[in-house]
């Protein structure tokens, strides 16, 4: 694998280090390798430890390494038998440890640990709670700390490290790189075809069309944007997502179902359950995530849920572009989904008893949520996933000359909070051929 010039360049730096990038720009790449490296010539040393919100992020990275070490140490590195890789571990001959911590929102799972080098992955995201908890980890070792992430909003430990160069964060060496740079500069090579650049920088094309400037600016570009805000707090988030699942269904109360049904070319869709305790109280009592289903998978997924909780409604995102339009046309031909079904599109209007249009936004659906949130009417699983969905959710303000500002909301882990914003507007469903206007996102 060859690697670009900046990636040499953060191998080569010593000691603390902190990366701020666009979006795949091979981050978690050379952050393995430098993992390794630090492993492989440091032997007998504190562990090392890769931290991230969710387990699935931490093992990202973890598993990159792993894959590094195997790859270019075959036979003499890693240990084999009792003592082989885990999910969570790696111990090397030279008495080396690496582990894998996902950190969920207090860090709860690294406190009392010993750190010799600790890499935080997402760590634009990380909860303030977090960084808490990291830090006595680090106190006996001068252990170095290595941080990752692509901007999120102006805010956190990971902005205030980037923009400050005092006392307190002067050890850090700066590393930025920005999508474009990457995809137009990187070496034409065996890994790496004119083909495969044109194609690269033609998606960057279409994504900044399709975002808003300041969006565009933060995924790619590597850039942190005050006008950018999160639209659930991490207090909001902690009050509310305390649950366990339901080990039984209790059939004396009402059911409904939201999806969010992957996109074209996305991986992740999401089938989310609320239980209604009454017309002001919701709790979240299932979390499906769906990962590259044919629509003909999903839709026999929905009925044998639907079998399961024989919901109310089932609300779908139809809406342009969406695979649930395909899933929604064929639940209403089946009789038992039939009358449950509901489309959340940008194909219709409702009209009132007056004869006046009126558009559910999708800001509508997201007030929604989050006024429950916030008044304590609804409580919704403690998953890592439906926090980090949460977490991911950000608004801004566009402004066009001559026409009033536009709110927009995206996220890019969403698909979980689109399945819940539209079960849970249950509680506010009234029309059977309610259609809903979204907004696009």
């Amino acid at each position: 694998m060859k690697l670009d010039k900046w990636q040499q360049d953060f191998l080569n730096a010593k000691g603390d280090k902190i990366l701020c990038t666009g979006r795949q720009v091979g981050k978690s790449v050379v952050c393995s390798i430098d993992a390794a490296k630090y492993a492989i010539s440091n032997p007998n040393s504190k562990p090392i430890v890769m931290i991230a919100p969710t387990e699935r992020q931490a093992f990202a990275l973890f598993d990159k390494t792993l894959q590094y070490l195997l790859d270019k140490y075959p036979r003499a590195v890693v240990t084999k038998g009792l003592k082989r890789p885990t999910k969570t571990r790696i111990l090397l001959r030279s008495g080396v440890e690496i582990y894998c911590l996902p950190v969920g929102s207090s860090g709860l799972g690294i406190r009392f640990l010993t750190i010799g080098r600790l890499y935080v992955d997402e760590a634009s995201r990380m909860p303030e709670e977090v960084w808490a908890a990291i830090t006595p980890a680090l106190l006996t070792t001068g252990g170095d700390t290595i941080l990752l992430s692509t901007p999120f909003g102006a805010q956190g430990e990971f902005y205030r490290v980037w923009i400050n160069s005092d006392d307190a964060y002067n050890s850090f060496s700066r590393f930025s790189v920005d999508s474009e740079q990457v995809m137009r500069d990187r070496p034409i090579s065996l890994s790496w075809s004119e083909l495969q650049r044109d194609r690269s920088l033609m998606v960057l094309e279409r994504a900044k069309k399709r975002m808003s400037k300041h969006q565009y600016a933060q995924e790619y570009l590597g850039e942190f944007v005050e006008d950018l805000h999160r639209w659930f707090s991490d207090e909001l988030i902690a009050q509310t997502c305390t649950l366990k699942r339901p080990e039984v269904i209790n059939k004396k109360f009402q059911y409904y179902l939201g999806c969010d049904i992957a996109r074209m070319g996305e991986d992740e869709g999401t089938m989310e359950v609320i239980q209604k305790i009454d017309n002001d109280h919701l709790i979240h009592v299932e979390n499906i995530v769906t990962r590259k289903q044919l629509t003909t998978e999903t839709e026999e997924r929905i009925i044998n849920i639907d079998r399961h909780y024989d919901f109310v409604k089932i609300f779908i995102d139809a809406g342009a572009g969406s695979l649930g339009v395909s899933v929604f046309d064929h639940l209403l031909k089946i009789d038992q989904t039939k009358r449950k079904v509901v489309a959340i599109n940008n194909a219709r209007r409702r009209i009132d008893k007056d004869g006046h249009e009126l558009k559910l936004m999708k800001t509508d659906l997201y007030d929604n949520l989050r006024a429950l949130m916030e008044q304590n009417k609804i409580k919704l699983l403690d998953d890592e996933d439906v926090r980090d969905s949460l977490r991911s959710i950000q608004y801004e303000y566009i402004m066009k000359e001559g026409e009033l500002s536009t709110l927009r909301i995206f996220g890019n882990y969403s698909h979980i909070v689109e399945g819940l914003i539209r079960a849970a507007w249950c509680v506010q469903y009234k029309d059977i051929n309610i259609w809903i206007d979204t907004i696009k996102v």
